[in-house]
């Protein structure tokens, strides 16, 4: 990365036909092979200096839609096309052998800014 990378928080939660399952012949298993997947996809692109990650589904019970998020995944990112990418794996990771992707379970909002630094006053 030749330019300051953008410091991006990809906020993920889980939706409510996850807690539905099983259904429709997809288990939770399926699921979660799915969300690994997804995020050794991120970790994986071209750009993504991976950070760290946090999951918080001991204290955040049942359907997150908004903050405060199931889990979060902080990485430094090259541009805004390679946080589109990362969002973009939601639609394209398929669940078990089902018609469905991640995103019928989950969903992924991406928070950009840099790195929190001392200033000069």
């Amino acid at each position: 990365m030749t330019t300051a990378p953008l410091r991006v928080l990809f906020c993920i939660g889980i939706n409510q036909n996850f807690f539905d399952l099983p259904r429709d012949g997809v288990s939770a298993g399926e699921v979660w092979t799915a969300f690994v997947e997804m995020m050794d996809g991120i970790k994986a692109l071209p750009g993504v200096d991976f950070i760290g990650d946090i999951d918080d589904d001991s204290h955040l019970v049942g359907p997150s839609d908004s903050w405060p998020w199931t889990c979060y995944l902080l990485a430094d990112v090259d541009t805004q096309e390679t946080v589109k990418a990362a969002c973009n794996l939601f639609r394209t990771v398929q669940v078990g052998q089902s018609d469905w992707k991640l995103w019928k379970y989950a969903k992924i909002e991406a928070r950009i800014g840099r790195a929190l630094t001392p200033r000069e006053y």
